[in-house]
């Protein structure tokens, strides 16, 4: 059994989720697609499909900058028809929603004029976990976790979802279609190394969100923060590898 593991850039890698899946004798292929690696066009039997983010997004779909998008949308496509084993993170996440036939765009919040204001949510921060004592995915975490968020974008629950989490600026952190397809919004497989590359390369992003302080305020913080998340971070992606695989072997 083996996990496809699509890639978009080198910093955002499947990270902890990695040594989670070696663990229970998962094999890991990443395909660097940001790289010029194929996306493959159909999962087989035993396989499981993982989904990176990145700085692009669903708008960017059909872009000769980015071609690799849309096939990543067919084979996500395919695999919902199909009820094959998927995970979304970030921007997976937002092209699984796509695929599934939500609408995908920024987020706003209220702003000074009455109007909406562009929104991102960068940094470790709460999110609240919706029914951590039914779904067995969430089982065995609080209703409140810190993960890390980066992103701008978000989108609309899907067909036939369930909601997973929220955060009082994005309403839509993670869903599951039936028990083989998951989606997260947030970082769950993120470490402090991960974190300060994140800050230092992706620096205009962050300021963006946080001000002109906010890539050493998290490079400062990323040790012990990442250090409190491991536990429940390690959890949910062990949970959902557990439905993933168990689909797989079907």
């Amino acid at each position: 059994m083996r996990a496809i593991v699509l890639t978009h850039l080198d910093r955002e890698s499947p990270g902890r989720l990695a040594a989670l899946a070696a663990r229970r004798g998962l094999a890991v292929d990443i395909r660097r697609v940001g790289e010029g690696d194929r996306v493959p066009t159909n999962l087989t039997s035993g396989e499981l499909l993982v989904v990176m983010g990145g700085p692009m997004g669903v708008a960017d779909v059909g872009n000769p900058r980015y071609p690799y998008l849309e096939h990543e949308v067919a084979l996500l496509g395919g695999a919902l028809a199909a009820r094959q084993p998927v995970l979304g993170i970030c921007l997976g996440a937002q092209l699984l929603a796509h695929a599934a036939g939500s609408r995908v765009y920024p987020v706003t919040r209220p702003g000074p004029a009455g109007g909406r204001t562009p929104a991102r949510e960068v940094g470790f921060a709460p999110v609240r976990y919706l029914g951590v004592d039914s779904e067995p995915v969430l089982l065995g975490l609080h209703q409140e976790e810190i993960v890390l968020h980066w992103h701008g974008d978000t989108f609309d629950l899907p067909a036939g979802a369930v909601r997973l989490a929220e955060t009082d600026v994005c309403p839509n952190q993670a869903f599951r279609i039936g028990d083989h397809a998951f989606a997260l919004q947030f970082h769950a497989e993120a470490d402090a190394a991960m974190a300060r590359r994140w800050a230092e390369e992706d620096a205009d992003f962050v300021v963006a969100a946080l001000g002109p302080g906010g890539p050493a305020r998290i490079i400062a913080e990323a040790e012990e923060a990442a250090s409190r998340m491991h536990a429940s971070g390690d959890r949910l992606l062990d949970n959902i590898l557990d439905r993933l695989m168990t689909r797989a072997a079907a």
